[in-house]
């Protein structure tokens, strides 16, 4: 009986070290241009509620050491790592949830890259919402790929109509 159960292990990791998947292969296509890698970012954290959460291909995008940043309605931020923003979206049920990129404006410079994004939330891909912000994404280019190493976000209010401005521009 142990002959059979360690035959099967073995088989089963020799399986999955042959048709396994590295995520530099997985994830490939997401970081090889900005656009690729600003397209992962919204796509890492839209679905369904019955979609499970993509936390390795959100790691994957991300520098090692990233830094987000929230501004609340009076301005004042608070950053913190990538793994502590996860802690309430492992905390509490998935639901619907949908943040749709309104328009991008990208400056490149070298192996460095800024990345202006304004955005939607959305309950349903499909229904437009008022529930608007913008993101400022900083990215760097290394080893033949694009990181992100940090975003800040700032949603729209009464008394802030930032995405609403930055969508008028041009």
């Amino acid at each position: 009986m142990n002959k059979i159960v360690l035959a099967s292990i073995s088989i089963i990791f020799a399986f999955n070290s042959i048709f396994g998947q590295t995520n530099e292969e997985k994830y490939a296509e997401d970081v090889k241009s900005v656009d690729a890698i600003i397209n992962a970012y919204y796509d890492v954290v839209s679905g369904s509620s019955s979609e499970p959460w993509e936390f390795e291909r959100d790691k994957y995008i991300h520098s090692k050491n990233a830094v987000i940043t929230r501004l609340d309605e009076n301005g004042k931020a608070e950053s913190h790592t990538l793994e502590a923003e996860y802690m309430p979206i492992v905390l509490s049920a998935k639901e619907d949830f949908y943040e749709k990129e309104l328009k991008r404006k990208v400056s490149k410079y070298g192996n460095i890259s800024q990345v202006w994004s304004a955005f939607e939330i959305r309950t349903n891909p499909q229904t437009e919402s008022n529930i608007r912000g913008l993101n400022s994404v900083q990215l760097h280019y290394e080893n033949g790929r694009w990181f992100i190493d940090s975003w800040t976000c700032e949603m729209e209010s009464e008394k802030n109509t930032l995405a609403t401005d930055f969508l008028n521009r041009e």
